[in-house]
This record gives C-alpha cells, structure tokens and sequence, in this order.
C-alpha cells in the first residue's frame, strides 16, 4: 500500500504492474485476509498501525476482486481504467506531430507488439500488450527464470516507450499535454 500510494505518483506503469502483481498475491492466498494479514503482512516490519493500514488496503480489494469476479484472473477495474487510460493517450501521442521521439520509441516496438500479438491475445490493444510482456517478466526474473537475449532486447524497447508513456501520462495529468499540430 505504501509502495501503491509512491508509484502512483512517479510512474503509473510500475504503479500498474505492481497492482497486478498485489492481485496475484492476493490469488496466492485464496483471497483469504485472515491468511493474507498472517502470512504475508505480519512478515513486515511495520508497526501495529501500519499493519492495520495495510490489512484494510488489502480488504478492500479483496472485497473488489470478489465483487467484480475476478478472483481467479483478470484485473481490477480500478486497474482496467487506467490501462485503458494509458491506452488513449497512447493513440493521441501517436496522433499528434509534436511527439516525434514518441513515435520512434513506439515504432521500434511495433514489430514486437505484432510478435506478441500473434502469440497471445489478438483482441488486446497495444499499450496492454506492452504491459503483459513486462509483467511476463518480472515474473520470470522473481522465479529466477532464464530469459532469451531476444526477449531481453524487446523487454528493453518496450520499457523505452511504457517509460515514456508513464512521464507523459504525468506530465498531462500535473500540467496538461499540448497535442494540436498547429
């Protein structure tokens, strides 16, 4: 939750991925908060207030993940909206000529995202794509999994654009993004 609320702030990506990744923690412990406040967050060197903090976070979304069905797999919606808000602005950076460094950084990518693309979900958009690649591997590197020089590289391109796409999202967010052609 303390990791959340900084993320948040400085890089919506890794906000997300670490979202994603509390989602499957929470799946871990069968969406059980007795189990997840035993097991995973008495593990913390928190303080007693801090563990409480920590344990409604985590209530609450297990209450979500319940409500919303997607105790075995998928993603919040509070998750889905930013993806989806990420994959809109996505499209408007590419629209838009004043983004020139952008638009090399995504067509760089482009070949890994068909690649991708052709491999697992066709339906997905492109910016989700993107995100299920760089969580595919961070769970492959925490399982200490080998990963192929090829992968590396287009993890490394794709981290370039999501990067990129992250100080954006801030920068429109704190001060708004200038997208006219004029």
């Amino acid at each position: 939750m303390f990791i959340s609320r900084e993320l948040r702030k400085k890089n919506i990506a890794e906000y997300l991925l670490y979202m994603w990744q509390i989602e499957d923690t929470i799946r871990a412990y069968d969406c059980n908060l007795t189990r997840i406040r035993k097991e995973y967050v008495g593990k913390f060197d928190y303080d007693d207030e801090q563990k409480e903090e920590v344990v409604d976070w985590f209530g609450n979304l297990v209450s979500m993940m319940n409500r919303e069905g997607c105790r075995e797999h998928g993603h919040l919606q509070i998750n889905n909206i930013i993806l989806q808000d990420l994959g809109e602005l996505h499209v408007k950076l590419q629209q838009s000529a004043k983004f020139p460094f952008y638009n090399t950084a995504y067509y760089k990518v482009l070949p890994f995202i068909v690649e991708l693309r052709q491999k697992g979900n066709r339906n997905e958009g492109e910016i989700e794509t993107c995100m299920n690649a760089l969580y595919g591997v961070m769970m492959l590197r925490l399982q200490q999994k080998d990963i192929s020089p090829d992968t590396l590289h287009a993890i490394q391109e794709i981290s370039t654009l999501i990067g990129m796409l992250s100080d954006y999202y801030l920068k429109d967010k704190t001060e708004g993004l200038d997208f006219d052609n004029d």
